[in-house]
């Protein structure tokens, strides 16, 4: 693309006189509605892709498999106990939202999450469509916020998938009534679910660091699967490096440390500073590899 007069026929000044005949190409001009376009391109590929529904129905098979076993034990020695918030799910069909949270946070939700983004550019690039993306008339930087937003759609999709299907099978298996609180106190079932839905949206917030990570391996490499696995295995790190007293200076600055942070929400009175705190790691994060992947994809020749 040059960079010349865009006015055609018109030399830049002290040019010779070959140059002079020479006639400049106009520059290439952003199209209206192409930026619209390509997003909606992009979710119907993300959100309508088999693999992904699939990972969608497995993310979804979790609260029904759970709250069926949790259903037909519950008349055992075990019944309103477990870990986690497993023992309280006999109590209020709602806390099986939160079981399957947290049953998925460890492994599950950060594989999906891995998948979604490793494979943003990287499996375009290794389908040979990548370099047909960089011809349209949306720039470099547009096109990586277009991937940026479909792996955060498909990371939305599947907490709202646990979510969903964990309120249907809750409400089914064992009824919806006030919710009792981590600190003993009962507040009514509309405000109880108003305090599940923000868990929701706490947990869905909490992988945007590990999206922005995901995205950043996905410019690094053509192999969809080297991505994925990098960013799967930097949760896994985190989380392990988070279990040691050792690294108590940095442990509140890893990825993983404020995951399970959306317990505040189920108390009477949340500590506000925490439930922030942990979102502003993950700001943090999107911020530093979110400029990473944009200084790799907007630098790097792409030959696939």
């Amino acid at each position: 693309m040059s960079h010349a007069d865009p006015r055609p026929g018109v030399a830049p000044a002290g040019a010779g006189a070959t140059a002079a005949v020479a006639t400049a190409t106009p520059p290439l001009r952003p199209v209206r509605g192409a930026f619209g376009r390509l997003l909606r391109s992009e979710l119907r590929l993300v959100l309508g892709r088999r693999r992904n529904l699939v990972l969608l129905s497995g993310l979804g098979a979790v609260p029904l498999l759970l709250g069926l076993v949790v259903f037909f034990t519950r008349d055992t020695a075990m019944a309103g106990e477990g870990p986690g918030f497993i023992g309280r799910v006999t109590e209020n069909g709602l806390f099986l939202v939160v079981a399957s949270v947290f049953v998925c946070l460890p492994f599950l939700l950060p594989l999906t999450v891995g998948i979604a983004s490793g494979d943003a550019v990287a499996g375009e690039a290794s389908t040979g469509t990548l370099r047909y993306l960089l011809v349209t008339p949306v720039g470099r930087s547009r096109l990586l916020v277009v991937k940026a937003i479909g792996a955060l759609a498909f990371v939305a999709a599947a907490v709202l998938a646990i979510a969903v299907v964990g309120l249907v099978a809750g409400a089914l298996l064992f009824g919806l009534r006030d919710v009792v609180l981590l600190s003993g106190d009962t507040v009514p079932l509309a405000a109880g679910a108003l305090r599940v839905a923000g868990i929701v949206a706490f947990v869905g917030l909490s992988m945007t660091g590990l999206v922005a990570v995901g995205l950043f391996f996905s410019t690094l490499t053509e192999v969809p699967v080297g991505a994925m696995a990098a960013t799967v295995v930097v949760a896994i790190v985190s989380g392990v490096l988070d279990t040691l007293p050792a690294l108590d200076a940095i442990r509140p600055g890893l990825l993983t440390h404020h995951w399970l942070d959306f317990a505040e929400l189920l108390r009477i009175s949340p500590d506000w500073g925490v439930v922030l705190g942990g979102l502003g790691v993950q700001a943090a994060w999107v911020a530093v590899f979110a400029s990473l992947a944009w200084a790799r994809f907007t630098t790097a020749d792409v030959s696939s």
